[in-house]
């Protein structure tokens, strides 16, 4: 993974975050927390959005392919969710035979 990869999945990981907490804090706030919400959303949609369009073939201003790193580390994350699980899972088969 190279340094391009490695900060378009940072950038859309916090640009989905920040959506997606915006989004709840909009939702659940009242008052002041309400148009934190708002404010936190609106930010994840233009990072998000700005970060894809240079990220076109047509502009490709950050020379990588996107398609292909959101679906390698959406393949990463499935797998470490995985494997976490696995131990997790094996864990507690030996707690509770012991």
């Amino acid at each position: 993974m190279d340094a391009w990869e490695f900060l378009t999945v940072l950038i859309l990981v916090f640009a989905l975050f920040m959506l997606l907490a915006g989004i709840f804090t909009a939702y659940f706030g009242s008052g002041k927390s309400r148009m934190i919400g708002v404010l936190l959303l609106v930010i994840g949609l233009v990072v998000g959005i700005l970060w894809v369009v240079l990220g076109l073939d047509s502009v490709n201003v950050i020379h990588v392919n996107l398609a292909s790193v959101v679906w390698n580390a959406f393949l990463y994350i499935i797998a470490g969710v995985l494997g976490a699980l696995a131990a997790i899972g094996v864990f507690l088969v030996a707690i509770m035979k012991s």
